[in-house]
């Protein structure tokens, strides 16, 4: 199940720039907004430019899982949601959904975010005010199914 929110984590739309010699948004365009999403996400939770200088803190980005489900065309509104899966002390696994206007799912990318310590350059815990800003996030309750591009495998199914 995907959440489409009236508040989406952030929104933009299909930058001239971005679409390429087929006639919509370049793959590679899909990451840079899912990308600023983590940003969004970051000032979401504390871990803004003011946050991450009052913590000495900072998110970086171990691996992504993106799935492209529709073409996205220059100028086109873009709004994406986001669900926590599940976080430790110093991890956030997130599933981002890409939607268009009419809410049609363009892409999703699965994330795993560590927390990083910037003067050691070290994983580290995340810092108590951002803990209670993660634990306010919208979530896959215990017992809910999580959504079903978590998860998934890339091969060829013969």
């Amino acid at each position: 199940m995907t959440t489409i929110s009236d508040k989406p984590l952030f929104k933009t739309r299909v930058a001239d720039a971005w679409v390429d010699y087929n006639g919509h948004m370049n793959d590679a365009e899909y990451a840079r907004v899912f990308s600023l999403a983590v940003e969004a996400l970051m000032d979401r939770i504390g871990l803004g430019e003011a946050g991450r200088a009052e913590h000495g803190y900072t998110i970086y980005t171990l691996e992504t899982h993106l799935c492209y489900r529709q073409e996205a065309h220059r100028g086109e509104a873009l709004a994406v949601d986001m669900q926590l899966l599940d976080s430790d002390a110093k991890r956030l696994h997130v599933l981002f959904t890409l939607n268009n206007a009419d809410a049609d799912v363009l892409a999703t990318s699965e994330q795993m975010l560590m927390g990083i310590d910037v003067p050691s350059g070290r994983p580290g815990p995340l810092p108590e005010p951002v803990v209670a800003a993660v634990e306010g996030l919208p979530s896959v309750k215990e017992g809910e199914a999580w959504p079903s591009a978590v998860g998934r495998r890339i091969g060829i199914r013969r």
